[in-house]
């Protein structure tokens, strides 16, 4: 029976071994290119609230039909059971005779 290898960790090691992270003591690294933008040029949200107010109202609208009739349906059968519910529960409901256990 052959014994198991060792496990080695994912570090390489030698002279291709830079540093672990955050703390990169070895040789310079040649090839890597950083591209920064003036904290002058950065607008994140440069025109956020005007597009909201076009666009974000042109994609509600659209949007509108496929949850706007739904909750119509929804709370008009909501409103129908609560009232039907509060005339069965009362004096003329029980005088009427419309009980159906």
């Amino acid at each position: 029976m052959r014994p198991s290898a060792v496990s080695h960790s994912a570090m390489p090691t030698g002279k291709a071994y830079i540093g672990w992270w955050g703390s990169m003591g070895g040789p310079a690294q040649k090839g890597i290119y950083t591209y920064t933008q003036s904290s002058y040029q950065q607008r994140a949200f440069a025109g956020a609230l005007h597009g909201y107010l076009f666009w974000g109202y042109k994609r509600l609208a659209a949007q509108a039909p496929y949850f706007v009739i739904p909750f119509a349906a929804g709370y008009g059968t909501y409103v129908w059971a609560k009232n039907k519910a509060e005339f069965l529960a009362s004096k003329a409901g029980h005088a009427h005779g419309d009980h159906h256990h």
